[in-house]
Protein backbone atom coordinates (compact mmCIF):
# COMPACT_ATOMS: atom_id res chain seq x y z
CA UNK A 1 0.00 0.00 0.00
CA UNK A 2 1.35 3.39 -0.91
CA UNK A 3 1.40 6.21 1.58
CA UNK A 4 -0.85 9.15 0.78
CA UNK A 5 0.66 12.08 -1.00
CA UNK A 6 -0.08 14.49 1.80
CA UNK A 7 -1.81 14.90 5.12
CA UNK A 8 -5.25 13.29 5.57
CA UNK A 9 -8.04 15.68 4.84
CA UNK A 10 -10.21 16.42 7.89
CA UNK A 11 -13.52 15.72 6.11
CA UNK A 12 -12.45 12.19 5.12
CA UNK A 13 -12.07 10.94 8.68
CA UNK A 14 -15.23 9.65 10.30
CA UNK A 15 -15.65 10.37 13.95
CA UNK A 16 -18.29 9.38 16.45
CA UNK A 17 -19.79 12.84 16.37
CA UNK A 18 -20.31 12.54 12.60
CA UNK A 19 -22.13 9.21 12.99
CA UNK A 20 -24.31 10.56 15.78
CA UNK A 21 -25.23 13.64 13.77
CA UNK A 22 -26.17 11.47 10.78
CA UNK A 23 -28.30 9.13 12.96
CA UNK A 24 -30.15 12.03 14.60
CA UNK A 25 -30.82 13.67 11.24
CA UNK A 26 -32.10 10.43 9.73
CA UNK A 27 -34.31 9.80 12.78
CA UNK A 28 -35.83 13.28 12.44
CA UNK A 29 -36.65 12.67 8.76
CA UNK A 30 -38.29 9.29 9.52
CA UNK A 31 -40.35 10.81 12.36
CA UNK A 32 -41.51 13.68 10.14
CA UNK A 33 -42.59 11.28 7.39
CA UNK A 34 -44.50 9.16 9.90
CA UNK A 35 -46.37 12.16 11.28
CA UNK A 36 -47.20 13.90 8.02
CA UNK A 37 -49.66 11.97 5.81
CA UNK A 38 -51.94 13.01 2.99
CA UNK A 39 -55.44 14.11 4.05
CA UNK A 40 -57.02 11.03 2.42
CA UNK A 41 -54.66 8.52 4.03
CA UNK A 42 -56.38 5.81 6.05
CA UNK A 43 -55.61 2.53 7.73
CA UNK A 44 -57.10 -0.49 6.01
CA UNK A 45 -57.71 -3.96 7.36
CA UNK A 46 -55.87 -7.13 6.40
CA UNK A 47 -58.17 -7.49 3.43
CA UNK A 48 -57.57 -3.93 2.24
CA UNK A 49 -61.32 -3.71 1.69
CA UNK A 50 -62.21 -0.73 3.80
CA UNK A 51 -61.29 2.00 6.19
CA UNK A 52 -60.92 1.28 9.88
CA UNK A 53 -63.55 3.01 11.97
CA UNK A 54 -62.59 6.34 13.56
CA UNK A 55 -63.90 5.13 16.92
CA UNK A 56 -64.78 1.70 18.39
CA UNK A 57 -67.83 0.10 16.78
CA UNK A 58 -70.22 -2.11 18.74
CA UNK A 59 -70.68 -5.68 17.57
CA UNK A 60 -74.00 -6.35 15.81
CA UNK A 61 -76.81 -7.39 18.19
CA UNK A 62 -77.94 -10.90 17.18
CA UNK A 63 -81.41 -10.32 18.68
CA UNK A 64 -81.98 -7.29 16.43
CA UNK A 65 -81.39 -9.19 13.16
CA UNK A 66 -84.04 -10.75 10.92
CA UNK A 67 -83.18 -14.33 9.99
CA UNK A 68 -84.45 -16.25 6.93
CA UNK A 69 -86.07 -19.02 9.00
CA UNK A 70 -89.34 -20.73 8.04
CA UNK A 71 -90.84 -20.76 11.54
CA UNK A 72 -94.46 -21.76 12.28
CA UNK A 73 -96.87 -18.83 12.64
CA UNK A 74 -96.49 -17.18 16.03
CA UNK A 75 -93.18 -18.90 16.81
CA UNK A 76 -90.33 -16.51 17.41
CA UNK A 77 -86.62 -17.00 16.78
CA UNK A 78 -84.30 -18.10 19.58
CA UNK A 79 -80.67 -17.00 19.57
CA UNK A 80 -79.06 -20.09 21.08
CA UNK A 81 -75.46 -18.78 21.16
CA UNK A 82 -73.38 -15.98 19.71
CA UNK A 83 -69.79 -14.74 19.62
CA UNK A 84 -68.34 -11.47 18.37
CA UNK A 85 -64.96 -10.42 17.01
CA UNK A 86 -63.22 -8.89 14.02
CA UNK A 87 -63.31 -11.98 11.82
CA UNK A 88 -62.28 -10.42 8.51
CA UNK A 89 -59.59 -8.03 9.77
CA UNK A 90 -61.33 -4.81 8.69
CA UNK A 91 -61.30 -3.23 12.17
CA UNK A 92 -65.06 -3.74 12.69
CA UNK A 93 -66.51 -6.58 14.77
CA UNK A 94 -68.87 -9.15 13.31
CA UNK A 95 -71.26 -11.36 15.29
CA UNK A 96 -71.79 -15.05 14.60
CA UNK A 97 -75.17 -16.31 15.81
CA UNK A 98 -76.65 -19.78 16.19
CA UNK A 99 -80.43 -19.42 15.81
CA UNK A 100 -83.50 -21.62 15.46
CA UNK A 101 -87.27 -21.34 15.59
CA UNK A 102 -88.71 -21.30 19.08
CA UNK A 103 -90.34 -24.56 20.18
CA UNK A 104 -91.76 -25.55 23.56
CA UNK A 105 -90.78 -29.18 22.91
CA UNK A 106 -88.26 -30.78 20.62
CA UNK A 107 -85.17 -29.31 18.99
CA UNK A 108 -85.74 -27.49 15.70
CA UNK A 109 -82.81 -27.33 13.26
CA UNK A 110 -80.31 -24.53 13.75
CA UNK A 111 -78.78 -22.05 11.37
CA UNK A 112 -75.46 -20.23 11.82
CA UNK A 113 -75.16 -16.70 10.45
CA UNK A 114 -72.45 -14.04 10.24
CA UNK A 115 -73.86 -10.61 11.03
CA UNK A 116 -72.23 -7.35 10.09
CA UNK A 117 -73.07 -3.82 11.16
CA UNK A 118 -75.80 -2.08 9.17
CA UNK A 119 -74.89 0.57 6.61
CA UNK A 120 -77.19 3.06 8.38
CA UNK A 121 -77.04 3.81 12.09
CA UNK A 122 -80.03 2.42 13.98
CA UNK A 123 -80.90 -0.18 11.32
CA UNK A 124 -80.92 -3.94 12.00
CA UNK A 125 -77.68 -5.87 11.47
CA UNK A 126 -77.39 -7.49 8.07
CA UNK A 127 -76.62 -11.13 7.35
CA UNK A 128 -73.23 -11.22 5.64
CA UNK A 129 -73.18 -14.99 5.12
CA UNK A 130 -74.94 -18.18 6.21
CA UNK A 131 -72.53 -20.81 7.54
CA UNK A 132 -75.07 -23.57 8.33
CA UNK A 133 -78.44 -23.70 6.59
CA UNK A 134 -81.32 -24.73 8.88
CA UNK A 135 -82.92 -26.46 5.86
CA UNK A 136 -80.11 -29.05 6.17
CA UNK A 137 -81.62 -30.21 9.53
CA UNK A 138 -78.52 -29.72 11.67
CA UNK A 139 -77.88 -28.98 15.33
CA UNK A 140 -74.88 -27.08 16.69
CA UNK A 141 -72.80 -27.78 19.80
CA UNK A 142 -69.43 -26.71 21.19
CA UNK A 143 -69.80 -23.33 19.44
CA UNK A 144 -66.91 -20.90 20.05
CA UNK A 145 -64.53 -18.33 18.64
CA UNK A 146 -60.77 -18.97 18.67
CA UNK A 147 -58.92 -15.89 17.52
CA UNK A 148 -60.62 -15.04 14.23
CA UNK A 149 -61.81 -18.62 13.58
CA UNK A 150 -65.38 -19.76 14.30
CA UNK A 151 -65.54 -23.38 15.50
CA UNK A 152 -68.43 -25.74 16.19
CA UNK A 153 -69.52 -29.35 16.17
CA UNK A 154 -72.31 -29.90 13.64
CA UNK A 155 -74.74 -32.71 14.49
CA UNK A 156 -77.01 -34.45 12.01
CA UNK A 157 -79.19 -37.47 11.30
CA UNK A 158 -78.35 -40.44 9.08
CA UNK A 159 -82.02 -41.09 8.24
CA UNK A 160 -85.44 -39.47 8.72
CA UNK A 161 -86.31 -42.26 11.19
CA UNK A 162 -83.57 -41.24 13.65
CA UNK A 163 -85.27 -39.50 16.62
CA UNK A 164 -84.73 -35.73 16.63
CA UNK A 165 -83.50 -35.96 20.22
CA UNK A 166 -80.53 -38.07 19.30
CA UNK A 167 -78.41 -37.01 16.30
CA UNK A 168 -76.21 -39.90 15.21
CA UNK A 169 -73.75 -37.99 13.03
CA UNK A 170 -71.23 -35.34 14.04
CA UNK A 171 -68.34 -33.45 12.53
CA UNK A 172 -66.28 -30.53 13.69
CA UNK A 173 -66.03 -27.44 11.48
CA UNK A 174 -63.97 -24.27 11.41
CA UNK A 175 -64.85 -21.19 9.39
CA UNK A 176 -62.20 -18.65 8.41
CA UNK A 177 -62.14 -15.49 6.31
CA UNK A 178 -60.34 -16.34 3.05
CA UNK A 179 -60.50 -14.68 -0.33
CA UNK A 180 -63.31 -12.29 0.59
CA UNK A 181 -65.67 -14.84 2.21
CA UNK A 182 -65.97 -17.23 5.14
CA UNK A 183 -64.78 -20.68 4.15
CA UNK A 184 -65.82 -23.94 5.87
CA UNK A 185 -62.95 -26.20 6.91
CA UNK A 186 -64.40 -29.60 7.89
CA UNK A 187 -62.71 -31.72 10.51
CA UNK A 188 -61.86 -35.44 10.21
CA UNK A 189 -64.34 -37.87 8.69
CA UNK A 190 -65.58 -39.78 11.75
CA UNK A 191 -69.29 -40.64 11.31
CA UNK A 192 -69.38 -37.36 9.39
CA UNK A 193 -72.19 -35.36 7.88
Amino acid sequence: MQPSAGPALPHTRSRTVHWLTTAVGLGAVVAAVALVQPADASVTGATGSGKAPAHPVAAPDPKAATYPLDCPPGAGVDVIAHVSGDLDGDGRPETVAVVRCHADTGTPPSGVYILSAPATAGAAPRIAQMLVNPADDREISDFRLEGRTVKATVLGFSAPTVPRCCPDLKRTYSWEWRGGRYVALPGPLANSI
